[in-house]
Protein backbone atom coordinates (compact mmCIF):
# COMPACT_ATOMS: atom_id res chain seq x y z
CA UNK A 1 0.00 0.00 0.00
CA UNK A 2 0.95 3.43 -0.27
CA UNK A 3 -0.32 6.91 1.44
CA UNK A 4 -3.10 8.33 -0.05
CA UNK A 5 -2.16 12.19 -2.03
CA UNK A 6 -2.94 15.21 0.04
CA UNK A 7 -1.89 14.10 3.32
CA UNK A 8 0.08 15.96 6.11
CA UNK A 9 3.10 14.52 8.01
CA UNK A 10 4.57 16.88 10.51
CA UNK A 11 8.43 15.87 10.90
CA UNK A 12 9.87 16.83 14.34
CA UNK A 13 13.88 17.57 13.85
CA UNK A 14 13.39 18.28 10.12
CA UNK A 15 16.80 19.76 10.25
CA UNK A 16 18.83 16.69 11.62
CA UNK A 17 20.41 14.50 8.39
CA UNK A 18 17.64 12.00 9.28
CA UNK A 19 15.38 14.56 9.35
CA UNK A 20 16.05 16.10 5.72
CA UNK A 21 16.29 13.21 4.31
CA UNK A 22 12.97 11.89 6.01
CA UNK A 23 11.48 15.17 4.13
CA UNK A 24 12.66 14.69 0.78
CA UNK A 25 11.34 11.25 0.99
CA UNK A 26 8.23 12.13 1.84
CA UNK A 27 7.46 15.10 -0.51
CA UNK A 28 8.67 13.02 -3.63
CA UNK A 29 5.67 10.10 -2.03
CA UNK A 30 3.64 13.43 -2.51
CA UNK A 31 3.25 14.13 1.16
CA UNK A 32 3.05 18.01 2.88
CA UNK A 33 5.51 18.40 4.86
CA UNK A 34 5.12 20.72 7.80
CA UNK A 35 8.73 20.89 8.77
CA UNK A 36 9.70 21.30 12.72
CA UNK A 37 12.63 22.98 13.85
CA UNK A 38 14.31 25.15 17.16
CA UNK A 39 15.90 27.51 13.91
CA UNK A 40 14.25 28.89 11.75
CA UNK A 41 18.00 30.32 10.20
CA UNK A 42 18.62 25.96 10.23
CA UNK A 43 14.74 25.58 8.20
CA UNK A 44 15.83 28.12 5.85
CA UNK A 45 18.82 26.69 4.73
CA UNK A 46 17.85 23.23 4.34
CA UNK A 47 14.26 23.60 2.62
CA UNK A 48 14.18 26.96 0.87
CA UNK A 49 12.77 26.35 -2.62
CA UNK A 50 11.54 22.98 -1.92
CA UNK A 51 7.68 22.69 -2.86
CA UNK A 52 5.75 21.11 -0.21
CA UNK A 53 7.20 21.86 2.90
CA UNK A 54 5.60 24.07 5.66
CA UNK A 55 8.65 25.66 7.85
CA UNK A 56 7.47 26.08 11.79
CA UNK A 57 10.21 26.88 14.27
CA UNK A 58 8.91 25.40 17.96
CA UNK A 59 10.30 24.51 20.77
CA UNK A 60 8.79 21.07 21.21
CA UNK A 61 9.92 21.43 24.96
CA UNK A 62 7.25 23.78 25.41
CA UNK A 63 3.79 22.33 26.28
CA UNK A 64 2.51 25.61 25.12
CA UNK A 65 4.07 26.35 21.78
CA UNK A 66 3.58 22.34 20.91
CA UNK A 67 -0.24 22.89 21.41
CA UNK A 68 -0.17 26.38 19.37
CA UNK A 69 1.77 23.84 16.77
CA UNK A 70 -0.74 21.18 16.12
CA UNK A 71 -3.42 23.86 16.76
CA UNK A 72 -1.81 25.48 13.54
CA UNK A 73 -1.61 22.50 11.55
CA UNK A 74 -5.22 21.76 12.37
CA UNK A 75 -6.54 24.79 11.27
CA UNK A 76 -4.18 24.73 8.17
CA UNK A 77 -4.06 21.48 6.78
CA UNK A 78 -7.00 19.55 8.62
CA UNK A 79 -4.43 17.55 10.57
CA UNK A 80 -1.71 15.92 10.87
CA UNK A 81 -1.57 12.31 9.16
CA UNK A 82 1.82 11.13 10.36
CA UNK A 83 4.06 12.46 13.29
CA UNK A 84 7.62 11.50 12.84
CA UNK A 85 9.96 12.32 15.98
CA UNK A 86 13.49 12.43 15.19
CA UNK A 87 14.93 14.99 17.84
CA UNK A 88 17.51 13.12 19.30
CA UNK A 89 20.91 13.88 21.27
CA UNK A 90 23.58 11.69 22.87
CA UNK A 91 25.53 12.34 26.02
CA UNK A 92 27.43 10.04 27.74
CA UNK A 93 30.23 8.85 30.71
CA UNK A 94 32.77 6.39 31.11
CA UNK A 95 30.75 4.53 33.82
CA UNK A 96 27.59 5.08 36.30
CA UNK A 97 29.49 7.57 38.59
CA UNK A 98 29.93 9.56 35.96
CA UNK A 99 26.21 9.98 34.45
CA UNK A 100 25.89 13.39 35.59
CA UNK A 101 22.15 15.12 36.56
CA UNK A 102 22.87 17.92 33.71
CA UNK A 103 23.69 15.33 31.20
CA UNK A 104 21.02 13.50 31.90
CA UNK A 105 18.62 16.51 31.95
CA UNK A 106 19.91 17.37 28.61
CA UNK A 107 18.73 14.03 27.06
CA UNK A 108 15.41 13.92 28.87
CA UNK A 109 14.50 17.09 27.36
CA UNK A 110 15.58 16.79 23.92
CA UNK A 111 15.04 12.89 23.73
CA UNK A 112 11.55 12.18 25.87
CA UNK A 113 9.91 15.47 26.64
CA UNK A 114 10.07 16.81 23.10
CA UNK A 115 8.14 12.98 21.92
CA UNK A 116 5.88 13.43 25.34
CA UNK A 117 4.63 17.37 24.27
CA UNK A 118 4.48 16.42 20.73
CA UNK A 119 2.24 12.90 21.03
CA UNK A 120 -0.47 14.58 23.26
CA UNK A 121 -1.17 17.61 21.46
CA UNK A 122 -1.24 15.54 18.39
CA UNK A 123 -3.13 11.87 19.68
CA UNK A 124 -6.24 13.33 18.26
CA UNK A 125 -5.91 14.42 15.05
CA UNK A 126 -3.46 11.24 14.63
CA UNK A 127 -6.29 9.29 16.11
CA UNK A 128 -9.57 10.69 14.16
CA UNK A 129 -7.85 10.21 11.00
CA UNK A 130 -5.80 6.91 11.29
CA UNK A 131 -2.36 8.54 11.48
CA UNK A 132 1.41 7.17 12.11
CA UNK A 133 3.38 8.12 14.88
CA UNK A 134 6.56 6.99 14.90
CA UNK A 135 10.13 7.27 16.60
CA UNK A 136 13.74 6.19 16.15
CA UNK A 137 14.81 3.73 19.95
CA UNK A 138 18.21 2.50 20.21
CA UNK A 139 19.39 -1.42 20.75
CA UNK A 140 21.08 0.34 23.95
CA UNK A 141 17.46 0.17 25.76
CA UNK A 142 17.92 -3.71 25.26
CA UNK A 143 21.81 -3.72 26.22
CA UNK A 144 22.91 -0.59 27.95
CA UNK A 145 26.13 -0.40 29.04
CA UNK A 146 27.34 1.63 32.26
CA UNK A 147 29.02 4.17 29.66
CA UNK A 148 25.78 4.64 27.77
CA UNK A 149 23.20 4.47 31.00
CA UNK A 150 21.62 7.81 30.67
CA UNK A 151 21.06 7.18 27.29
CA UNK A 152 19.75 4.11 27.60
CA UNK A 153 17.16 5.03 30.42
CA UNK A 154 15.71 7.97 28.25
CA UNK A 155 15.93 5.40 25.48
CA UNK A 156 13.76 2.96 27.15
CA UNK A 157 11.29 5.73 28.16
CA UNK A 158 10.99 6.22 24.58
CA UNK A 159 10.14 2.93 23.79
CA UNK A 160 8.02 2.50 26.78
CA UNK A 161 5.75 6.02 25.73
CA UNK A 162 5.37 4.75 22.39
CA UNK A 163 3.55 1.24 23.27
CA UNK A 164 1.67 3.24 25.26
CA UNK A 165 0.38 5.18 22.49
CA UNK A 166 -0.01 2.40 20.93
CA UNK A 167 -2.22 0.93 23.80
CA UNK A 168 -4.11 3.96 23.87
CA UNK A 169 -4.94 3.67 20.08
CA UNK A 170 -6.00 0.35 20.08
CA UNK A 171 -8.43 1.05 23.27
CA UNK A 172 -9.57 3.55 21.49
CA UNK A 173 -10.73 2.01 18.44
CA UNK A 174 -8.52 4.24 16.37
CA UNK A 175 -6.97 2.52 13.20
CA UNK A 176 -4.30 4.89 13.96
CA UNK A 177 -0.68 3.31 15.05
CA UNK A 178 2.84 4.41 16.89
CA UNK A 179 5.95 2.32 15.95
CA UNK A 180 9.46 2.48 17.19
CA UNK A 181 12.12 1.71 14.92
CA UNK A 182 15.05 0.94 16.79
CA UNK A 183 18.48 1.90 15.56
CA UNK A 184 21.99 1.13 16.99
CA UNK A 185 22.98 4.79 15.61
CA UNK A 186 22.88 6.94 12.37
CA UNK A 187 25.33 7.60 9.17
CA UNK A 188 24.99 9.88 6.52
CA UNK A 189 27.03 11.00 3.20
CA UNK A 190 28.47 13.72 5.11
CA UNK A 191 29.47 11.63 8.00
CA UNK A 192 31.36 8.92 5.69
CA UNK A 193 33.10 11.46 3.67
CA UNK A 194 34.29 13.16 6.77
CA UNK A 195 35.80 9.91 7.79
CA UNK A 196 36.56 7.29 4.75
CA UNK A 197 38.34 4.93 6.48
CA UNK A 198 35.77 4.10 8.78
CA UNK A 199 33.09 1.25 8.59
CA UNK A 200 30.17 2.84 10.68
CA UNK A 201 29.23 -1.17 11.61
CA UNK A 202 25.33 -1.43 12.02
CA UNK A 203 24.98 2.04 11.88
CA UNK A 204 21.63 2.57 9.49
CA UNK A 205 22.34 4.98 6.95
CA UNK A 206 19.47 8.17 7.41
CA UNK A 207 17.96 7.60 3.36
CA UNK A 208 16.88 4.08 4.94
CA UNK A 209 15.64 5.16 8.18
CA UNK A 210 12.99 7.43 6.10
CA UNK A 211 12.41 4.83 4.07
CA UNK A 212 11.42 2.66 7.07
CA UNK A 213 9.59 6.00 8.16
CA UNK A 214 7.96 6.85 4.84
CA UNK A 215 6.13 3.30 4.17
CA UNK A 216 4.36 3.46 8.05
CA UNK A 217 1.81 5.50 6.14
CA UNK A 218 0.86 2.82 4.14
CA UNK A 219 0.90 0.38 6.12
CA UNK A 220 -1.78 -1.21 8.19
CA UNK A 221 -2.52 -0.51 11.22
CA UNK A 222 -2.62 -4.21 12.77
CA UNK A 223 1.05 -4.66 11.03
CA UNK A 224 2.84 -1.55 12.50
CA UNK A 225 1.13 -0.27 16.10
CA UNK A 226 3.24 -1.05 18.68
CA UNK A 227 5.89 -2.34 16.49
CA UNK A 228 9.69 -2.09 16.94
CA UNK A 229 11.38 -2.32 13.52
CA UNK A 230 14.53 -3.87 13.22
CA UNK A 231 16.82 -1.31 11.00
CA UNK A 232 20.03 -1.95 12.43
CA UNK A 233 22.46 -2.55 9.52
CA UNK A 234 23.69 -6.02 9.01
Amino acid sequence: MSPAPGRTAVVAGATSAAGIALTRRLIGDGLTVVAVGSDSARLAAAFTGLDGVVRQECDLTDEVAVGGLADRVLADHGGADALFHLVGGWRGGRGITTQTTADYDVLHRSVFLTLFNTSRAFYDQLADGAGRLAAVTATAVAAPTAANASYAAVKASVDAWLQAVAQGFAKDGSEAAATAVVVKALVDDAMRQQQPERSFPGFTHVDDLARILASLPGAPAGEVNGARIDAVRA
